[in-house]
């Protein structure tokens, strides 16, 4: 475990639960920017979800990169002990992706020394590799990191419960933006962040501010 962590998030009214996500989503990042939130990594983990996939726009149309772990199958793992598992080049694979993807990007080169080193380095837990990613997203776009909590996260009233299988939010509404494969696809919404500021720079937070939940 990552000694990094922080726990034990101070409870306030109306916060935003969600769950840790790899190379979160563009409306994950809206609800960041609108502050409140903490992140549940005492959570069970759940397959074949935003903890451990992304969602990137690749030649052909949306692509979903899955950072492998360890006994996926197992039932009711907390998602603050889900190990990484490197048996197969899953790193390789999505730094190619993300590479043959955004290249073209306008600001794919300008940030991608900031990018690369984790697709290096080996994490030995999914949710520190998810949290780091998250955080240097967020320093790039200047959106406040969020609280995260060690323990399971009780909704109390008033809360926004954004973990799978629990969602309570509204629909969302993404603000289009020139992407990288804008002259042969239509506009695909909520990719990952990383396709925005790929493609926006220092404006995503801009582009961010003009989405909205329906």
């Amino acid at each position: 475990m990552d000694g990094t962590r922080r726990r034990t998030p101070r409870r306030g009214t109306g916060m935003t639960i969600l769950p840790a996500a790899y190379l979160p989503s563009v409306e994950y990042f809206w609800y960041l920017a609108q502050g409140g939130c903490v992140v549940d990594l005492g959570e069970h983990f759940v397959k074949r979800s935003e903890r451990n996939r992304a969602r990137i726009l690749a030649t052909d149309g949306a692509m979903e990169l899955t950072a492998h772990v360890r006994h996926a199958d197992r039932p009711r793992q907390p998602m603050r002990d889900m190990r990484l598992d490197y048996s197969k080049r899953w790193q390789h694979q999505h730094w190619g992706a993300l590479t043959a993807s955004y290249k073209s990007s306008p600001y794919f080169d300008h940030y991608a020394r900031r990018f690369e080193p984790f697709y290096r380095r080996e994490y030995a837990f999914l949710a520190d590799y998810d949290l780091q990613l998250t955080e240097l997203l967020c320093s790039l776009a200047h959106i406040p990191m969020p609280e995260v909590s060690e323990r399971y996260v009780e909704a109390a009233p008033g809360d926004r419960d954004l973990r799978p299988k629990r969602r309570e939010g509204p629909a969302f509404a993404a603000e289009p933006y020139v992407q990288v494969f804008s002259d042969r696809m239509p506009f695909e919404a909520n990719l990952s962040f990383a396709d925005l500021l790929f493609a926006e720079g220092p404006a995503a937070a801009s582009v961010l501010a003009r989405c909205r939940p329906e």
